[in-house]
């Protein structure tokens, strides 16, 4: 199989990436340096991962990384960015194609795939407004009440997981001196979470809190100076969260902070519904803290009490946290538990397998 994969980049992890990647020249310079990292290592496949000769992975949104794929390639002075990934296809004989963003890269551009092409997959575990992603062979997520949406647009849907990257296990240490950590978006989308946080962050003058917030525009904007100025409060973060507030972090750096925590806060985005199981629970799992996040639906794996802990309002939360952290001994069972269960459920040799499962029946 003829593997392409292509990822995407947060805006704000561009900036780290730059800093890694800053004496590199060439495409496969920068890309080593993007894949040594880790970031959403979880979503690459096995063969990505392990250098296979026949895959190829790629980040569309990183024009940095296509500018330079597009110098070496002949392809011609300020092509535009579907050029160059359409280029890259034809380029590397692409048969399947793995697509990790979809919305930018629609059925408007399946249908100007090269003939070489036999089968399209894209990962989608959100609502997406009007995008069009019928084209594809199959649309792939591991929140069932979205996937359903999916189909009732028209596409097909079907279940896949993010995986256990086998990096973490360098990251999980004994020494824990962080008690909670929570690392996350903070928008509008985020309403139910932005309540938990406020709460538990009311513990910062006993315990060591730490949140690494990915700030929405809105909410850096309605915190600048000239923000106060604007009608945007709804926008702020209430002081106790700001006063605690560190930058995103991503990567190997978020491997080793989870490493160092005991406790890592999860909340899903409003629109989620009841399913859970975003990046963060495994994440979490994956170095050995304790998870402790909201109550809903849960992929297997995840159970409360016996994997994880979870709580129902944003008072209990505090409650479940503080109980959790005076019987750590205990907790720390509980973590260790959750990721030896999800290591041998969520392995990348498992998600390989199941992938090809997908291909062979789309």
């Amino acid at each position: 199989m003829r593997l392409f994969q292509n990822s995407a980049l947060y805006p704000s992890y561009l900036p780290r990436l730059n800093q890694l990647a800053a004496g590199t020249q060439t495409f496969a310079e920068r890309r080593r340096v993007f894949l040594d990292d880790r970031f959403g290592a979880l979503h690459l496949l096995k063969p990505v991962l392990d250098g296979d000769a026949d895959a190829f992975l790629t980040c569309a949104n990183d024009s940095r990384l296509q500018r330079r794929w597009a110098r070496e390639h002949g392809v011609r002075l300020g092509a535009a960015p579907e050029d160059i990934f359409l280029a890259q296809i034809e380029h590397h004989r692409t048969e399947v194609l793995y697509n990790l963003d979809p919305v930018a890269y629609p059925s408007s551009f399946v249908r100007r795939l090269p003939g070489c092409v036999r089968k399209t997959l894209c990962w989608r575990a959100a609502p997406s407004g009007n995008a069009d992603l019928t084209a594809y062979g199959a649309v792939l997520g591991n929140f069932p009440s979205i996937l359903q949406s999916w189909r009732d647009n028209g596409c097909r849907a079907e279940w896949f997981s993010p995986a256990i990257d086998p990096a973490m296990s360098e990251y999980v240490q004994e020494e824990r001196p962080i008690d909670v950590l929570f690392v996350g978006g903070y928008s509008r989308h985020h309403s139910a979470r932005a309540r938990t946080l406020e709460k538990v962050a009311a513990l910062a003058g006993s315990r060591n809190i730490v949140y690494c917030l990915d700030a929405s525009r809105l909410t850096r904007l309605a915190e600048s100076s000239i923000g106060y100025f604007l009608p945007l409060q709804k926008h702020r973060r209430p002081r106790t969260v700001a006063g605690i507030a560190k930058p995103p972090v991503f990567g190997r750096e978020l491997y080793e902070l989870i490493g160092r925590s005991k406790i890592v806060l999860n909340g899903a985005i409003d629109m989620a519904g009841q399913d859970r199981g975003n990046m963060r629970c495994f994440e979490a799992m994956g170095c050995r803290a304790l998870l402790v996040s909201d109550a809903g639906s849960y992929p297997a794996g995840m159970e409360e009490g016996v994997t994880l802990e979870t709580y129902g309002t944003p008072e209990q939360a505090v409650e479940v946290i503080s109980r959790r952290l005076q019987d750590w001994p205990r907790s720390a069972e509980i973590a260790a538990r959750g990721q030896a269960r999800i290591r041998d459920i969520y392995s990348k040799d498992v998600q390989w397998k199941q992938f090809g499962d997908l291909v062979g029946r789309i």
